[in-house]
């Protein structure tokens, strides 16, 4: 291959916009995958360098081409069949029988295996290629004398954690595998505080958690639409069957999650006037829970500091979390000052996208006609920051912390962060599907001076350990702090929108 001038070398093949995948070439021919939005499934397409045209191939799962190029094998509507590389349309006549296959697996030569692939992966892939000073050849034989006692993936993964663990670093994760799967049964979870009255032996709905009930994930069962159900209720019977025998109202609920029930309500413990409802009881109640500690803070804020200044918690550093940044964040930014909550945060990879939006300067003020004046660039929060982290604020949890630290976007208030921040990428593959993180990548200082938060993590500017009994009962005394730096903040760095200057007159 000639590098020399590849790069004027690029054509665009004519095929319309969409999404891509397991493209593979052979010869003068180009087999591809496509998923567009008007694809409801994948298709297979061929493209014809020589004949400079496309075709579709038709709906295809999934296909690999032999190394000859000269067969495939697909895959359609979990049936599977070996083809010649087609030219045309493909249409599967004889599927292959697989009702029959099995496979005769020595597990213990197969978990010896996986113990040294493990150790080669993270030999070789490992980012510091010191090991960290560690003798990893003897690590690996000293370990590896115990697999040969292996009875169950699990020991193994035991095992292989061991291993890596030696090495001192975060993010080195090892688990699944072939094992069997264990049948969970759910309980039904009502999304309340619920109490047993001793005096009646009903079950009181002391509290109902509120949700946001067009998302699955924080669906409030008692709260969604012809759910007449309400706090201070008593729980009756669950499907017909009395409660008052029970020591807790969850052993009538027992494998409920996600199936119709029904209660029998009263305003008073008593069966005169009662009534009945129909609920869909959820399996996590940890969500609305979530949910209801964001809105307590958002609250506690507001009423601390007259509505001056906003809260958003941000849950970890992935799709999810920004969406919750996104969704608490621009509903706020005519605040004067702004509260960042990452503690507990679990990590992830967007923590530059959070800061490169809160390290945004006003420049020029705009207005028009019957508006109010707003900041320029939008989305900007025009006052001081602090930011609230801790010992479970990890990864880009870390990472965001150090950001918004080193940028001098405010004060940093809680505990030292966890200091896990060699990053991982994904595993390879292992013959019985589990997996191994290996951490790949790191960071140090722009001097280049020493690595920074690995195994340290970072201090905030002012510690506060939460009481645990205050906590419990409600004072989080670091969001207290936060409150009280923030608003004497205010009282030097507030910025406030100016009235526009009189309008030009011709």
């Amino acid at each position: 291959m000639e590098i020399d001038g590849i790069l004027g070398r690029i054509v665009k093949i004519p095929v319309e916009a969409s999404n891509y995948f397991n493209l593979n070439s052979a010869g003068s021919k180009l087999y591809y995958q496509r998923m567009g939005k008007n694809d409801e499934k994948p298709r297979l397409y061929l493209y014809d360098f020589d004949k400079r045209e496309e075709t579709n191939l038709g709906q295809v799962d999934g296909y690999e081409l032999s190394a000859d190029k000269k067969k495939m094998i697909v895959a359609q509507g979990g049936s599977y069949a070996i083809i010649d590389a087609p030219a045309g349309p493909v249409s599967i006549t004889d599927r292959l029988n697989l009702s029959g296959l099995q496979m005769f697996v020595d597990k213990h030569e197969e978990w010896k295996q996986i113990y040294d692939e493990s150790w080669r992966q993270m030999r070789d892939f490992f980012y510091a290629p010191n090991m960290h000073g560690v003798d990893w050849k003897a690590q690996g034989n000293k370990y590896g004398e115990l697999v040969k006692y292996v009875n169950n993936r699990n020991d193994l993964n035991f095992i292989i954690g061991e291993l890596i663990g030696e090495l001192s670093t975060g993010h080195t994760y090892v688990g699944g595998g072939d094992k069997p799967q264990i049948n969970k049964i759910n309980t039904g979870l009502l999304g309340a505080k619920i109490s047993k009255d001793k005096a009646s032996g009903y079950f009181r709905l002391d509290k109902i958690l509120k949700g946001q009930n067009w998302d699955g994930a924080t669906r409030s069962p008692l709260t969604e639409v012809g759910v007449n159900a309400n706090e201070g209720d008593y729980i009756l019977a669950v499907d017909g069957k009395s409660v008052k025998d029970l020591n807790n109202i969850h052993e009538a609920l027992l494998n409920k999650a996600g199936k119709q029930v029904k209660l029998k309500l009263n305003s008073l413990p008593s069966e005169q006037g009662s009534r009945e409802v129909t609920v869909v009881p959820t399996a996590d109640e940890s969500k609305l829970y979530y949910l209801q500690w964001v809105n307590e803070n958002i609250e506690k804020v507001n009423k601390a500091t007259n509505g001056r200044v906003g809260y958003v918690h941000i849950p970890d550093m992935s799709v999810e979390g920004l969406n919750e940044f996104v969704k608490y964040y621009f509903p706020q930014i005519t605040k004067e000052a702004l509260i960042v909550d990452v503690r507990g945060n679990g990590g992830g990879f967007v923590s530059d996208i959070v800061i490169e939006r809160l390290r945004r300067i006003a420049v020029q003020i705009t207005i028009a006609r019957n508006t109010k004046p707003a900041v320029d660039p939008d989305g900007t929060i025009n006052g001081p920051m602090t930011l609230l982290c801790d010992e479970f604020s990890a990864s880009d949890g870390d990472i965001v912390t150090y950001r918004f630290k080193t940028y001098k976007l405010g004060t940093v208030i809680g505990k030292r962060t966890w200091g896990g921040v060699v990053g991982i990428r994904g595993s390879l593959p292992f013959v019985d599907g589990g997996f191994l993180n290996k951490p790949e990548f790191s960071r140090y200082d722009l001097e280049g001076k020493e690595w920074i938060i690995e195994g340290r993590g970072v201090e905030p500017d002012i510690t506060v350990d939460n009481d645990p009994y205050l906590e419990f009962t409600g004072t989080d005394q670091q969001l207290n702090k936060a409150i009280e730096v923030i608003l004497n903040d205010l009282k030097t760095k507030g910025k406030s929108i100016p009235k526009p200057p009189a309008y030009p007159v011709k």
